[in-house]
């Protein structure tokens, strides 16, 4: 392939990095960089991000991209995390808010009000999503009541809420394009899944002005193009926005009914395609995969703390630079020594949805030490995925088989086999730090002609390690899990 080869530059904007690659019509990797994020937590429950740290730090993410190449820029992809959202002033681009981040329960009295005044029901049914703080629509809500004037100013239009896609193809495009695509929409609870537009029922319940938000559009065309930032040319058309969790069942090749994956990233998400749009099922969402020429749709779990979980521990045991040394200590103990941690740190996701409950290290003796903490911890990622890939196959007709897994906790070998000897599957990990940038470069790469069907994008190669079951975990063990989950739940 010649070096003058037209690329894909594709953005993953995630809670903790802004990346970005560079992608060949072979589909792999070419040039990759990124640039750390901060998340600040100004009081318990808070979680919030700086709006312009963000486009920052993707500016120097992309600058460092191109600067290892010469090759032209064929389109922009831009994968991105989800529910996080914020507002800005639709005259200036200036952010009125932080961005307030997905693991925030600012929204929590909100939402309990919700469900106390009866509409849970109605939001499963119609947007497929809990009353949860975790999603979008209660914190758009927190959002105008804090501004001054909030909520005049949303409906007079001088005010834009959007999630980190569309703000970040604001950016791009300098105000000329406000838009989100239907993945994205899909987890604000303020979008129809049936159809894929924005429900005028659930605007009046969320009291939230149709003018405030983004056009809902198809997760692969053209979205917008470029001004000029830097080495980024003007008129690069952004060809595909999608949600992160979603970008990564795309980019693993998760495209029929019976593929599941899991993203353990600072939360996890397990997703698995459905062979129609059905029935929201308690404990999990159903939400929009993609949407190209079709409508994708998926069964969603998500679990609030994951790699969150661990870099808490890590803080609490003073790990410092030797969180590698204390995993590693952990993964060499014969057992946990009876020690279960339920990192309900903001709560629990799926498949409990219980925002008021609170985190649990439950067996701790005299002979205790730092590694049986860290080993609680590891194990209780493995657990949480248990717990909803059951849930998930209970849901589901058609079986589910092996376990399709990515993001950074995946590079814990020990973890890797400890989760396939858990469910007694194949765990099957992408050896590709960038999964979820990899599945909306497929994405813009599918809108552009470069792969012009699922058969041609499940062809591109995909390195991947594979751990089959080798013992099956004591039933106790999970039974002991079980039974720390439930004091968990008890005391909230």
């Amino acid at each position: 392939m010649a070096s003058n080869d037209p690329l894909i530059l594709s953005l993953d904007e995630g809670t903790t990095n802004a990346k970005a690659i560079l992608v060949n019509r072979a589909g792999g990797v070419v040039a990759r960089s990124s640039q750390p994020l901060s998340v600040a937590h100004p009081q318990a429950g808070y979680a919030e991000q700086d709006p312009m740290a963000i486009w920052q730090a993707m500016l120097a993410a992309i600058e460092g991209c191109l600067s290892q190449t010469s090759a032209p820029i064929a389109a922009i992809a831009i994968s991105s995390q989800r529910e996080s959202v914020l507002a800005w002033e639709r005259s200036t681009g200036k952010p009125l808010s932080p961005l307030v981040s997905w693991q925030c329960r600012r929204s929590s009295g909100f939402c309990e009000a919700l469900i106390s005044d009866g509409h849970a029901d109605l939001i499963r049914e119609l947007s497929g999503l809990a009353a949860d703080p975790m999603f979008s629509g209660g914190k758009m809500r927190w959002i105008l009541d804090s501004l001054p004037d909030g909520q005049a100013r949303a409906e007079e239009g001088e005010i834009c809420l959007g999630t980190v896609d569309s703000w970040l193809l604001w950016q791009l495009t300098e105000g000329a394009v406000f838009a989100t695509d239907a993945s994205n929409a899909a987890r604000t609870q303020l979008m129809s899944l049936g159809t894929v537009n924005w429900c005028p029922r659930l605007l009046d319940l969320f009291h939230i002005p149709l003018c405030a938000l983004p056009e809902i559009r198809p997760s692969a065309g053209c979205f917008g193009e470029t001004s000029t930032f830097g080495r980024l040319p003007p008129g690069v058309p952004v060809m595909s926005m999608v949600g992160d969790s979603h970008a990564a069942l795309f980019g693993q090749g998760g495209f029929l009914p019976g593929h599941v994956k899991a993203t353990l990233g600072t939360g996890s998400s397990l997703m698995t395609p459905l062979p129609q749009l059905t029935p929201s099922i308690p404990g999990l969402a159903t939400t929009v995969a993609w949407q190209t020429v079709g409508t994708t749709y998926a069964l969603e779990g998500n679990i609030v703390h994951t790699g969150a979980a661990v870099g808490w521990a890590s803080r609490l045991l003073g790990a410092g630079e030797d969180l590698d040394g204390l995993t590693a200590e952990a993964a060499l103990l014969p057992n946990n020594g009876g020690v279960y941690f339920v990192p309900a740190l903001g709560g629990l996701g799926a498949p409990h949805w219980r925002p008021d409950a609170r985190g649990l290290i439950c067996g701790l003796t005299d002979a205790s030490t730092r590694a049986h903490i860290m080993r609680a911890t590891l194990e209780a990622i493995a657990f949480q995925i248990r717990d909803v890939f059951e849930a998930m196959q209970q849901a589901c007709s058609i079986p589910l088989g092996e376990l399709w897994v990515d993001g950074g906790a995946t590079r814990n070998e020990w973890l890797m086999q400890f989760q396939a000897d858990l469910l007694q599957r194949p765990v099957i990990r992408s050896l590709s730090p960038e999964v979820s940038a990899l599945g909306a470069a497929h994405l813009a790469g599918f809108a552009l002609g470069w792969w012009i069907d699922s058969a041609a994008l499940a062809d591109l190669d995909r390195p991947r390690q594979r751990y089959e079951p080798r013992q099956a975990i004591s039933p106790e063990i999970y039974a002991q899990w079980k039974h720390a989950l439930s004091r968990t739940l008890l005391q909230a």
